[in-house]
């Protein structure tokens, strides 16, 4: 009872800890004081020059659009090339599994300057294609682990049984493999957006006037 009693307190103080921070700042949004020190009284002052900054809104829908399209191809892909990891072999499948972690743990700041200076190379402009394709590229590493972790944890019997029974390459990929999956593929989704929407270094590096989004 004791121990409950405890566990409940200290996971308590844990969520106080993260959230007690945004139900401050959302409070001080409706604060008349500028500086939110002092409450001076209510007001949506502050949510009508939100609403009619329109380079500000702007920014947020490109920032929005980016990042559905982001998540969206890279889980396509990602989910395909996780497929592809688990199901067959091939020469260079270490690497590749290798490469995926490195791209993983790379510093942000190191991930820019490698994509910009790769963009310089191939004579691409900075702009919405260049951002596309960098949001992409540091999102795909992250599907494709989360997808494979939930590969591998398929009984193998199941698709041994449907190649018995007939079954292509295809019909276990779309009848069996991509169902049971599908928690992943959802997740991996979240994880690419929430990722695209938080990342401010990459998109400092790659984008261009031409298409602003929040951060840079």
């Amino acid at each position: 009872m004791i121990g409950r009693l405890l566990r409940g307190g200290f996971m308590s103080l844990i969520y106080a800890y993260l959230y007690i921070p945004i139900v401050i700042l959302i409070v001080n949004s409706f604060n008349t004081s500028r500086f939110g020190i002092n409450w001076r009284g209510f007001t949506t002052h502050w949510y009508s020059m939100l609403m009619n900054n329109d380079s500000l809104l702007q920014a947020a829908g490109h920032s929005l659009t980016m990042a559905v399209l982001s998540a969206s191809f890279a889980t396509m892909i990602g989910s395909l090339a996780a497929v592809a990891l688990y199901r067959y072999r091939f020469r260079g499948k270490p690497f590749v599994g290798g490469m995926l972690f490195v791209v993983m743990m790379s510093p942000d700041i190191v991930m820019a300057i490698s994509l910009l200076v790769l963009f310089m190379l191939l004579g691409v402009s900075l702009g919405f294609w260049s951002l596309l394709f960098s949001h992409i590229t540091f999102c795909l590493p992250f599907v494709v682990v989360t997808v494979y972790a939930r590969l591998k944890g398929f009984d193998v019997k199941m698709l041994e049984a449907a190649r018995d029974l007939g079954a292509s390459e295809m019909v276990i990929l779309r009848k069996i493999i991509l169902p049971l999956a599908m928690p992943a593929v959802a997740a991996s989704w979240l994880l690419s957006f929430t990722l695209s929407m938080d990342d401010v270094v990459v998109s400092s590096f790659v984008t261009g006037p031409s298409y602003e989004i929040f951060g840079p």
